[in-house]
């Protein structure tokens, strides 16, 4: 890779956020990646859906769809010794909704073999994706 033949130790973090709008359900994921003490860059993926979700459902979506990011690319960054991290967009305090999907998110990240983050350290999807979506 580029980044780190210039000599930046990279770290990538991927997460998605998603927001209701009328019908529709709009998914932010993004790939963030980190250049230690050199500031960062990130790829931005869109999708619409008119599927209606509970909160939980919701949830567990963004961390698939995050998932499903992390796996086609975890190959490329296990040969380049990249970290990675999935980003959940879940509250870890229990007065949240969000944290109904916290015990299953984590479960399905860490049994995918990917580092796991939530709020408030995930700020892929706490704070880059949200921006975005």
């Amino acid at each position: 890779m580029r980044e780190t033949q210039k000599g930046y130790k990279l770290k990538v973090c991927i997460g998605t956020d998603s927001q209701v709008q009328g019908n529709d359900t709009c998914f932010a994921t993004v790939i963030v990646f980190l250049r230690e003490k050199h500031g960062g860059f990130m790829y931005i993926q869109n999708k619409r859906s008119t599927v209606q979700y509970s909160l939980k459902e919701r949830m567990l979506t963004e961390v698939a769809m995050s998932i499903e990011i992390a796996y086609e690319l975890c190959d490329i960054f296990t040969r380049y010794d990249v970290d990675m991290e999935v980003h959940a967009d879940i509250n870890t305090n229990p007065h949240f909704g969000s944290n109904v999907a916290l015990r299953e998110a984590m479960g399905y990240i860490l049994g995918m073999g990917f580092a796991f983050k939530a709020k408030p350290e995930a700020f892929a999807s706490s704070c880059c994706a949200d921006k975005v979506i």
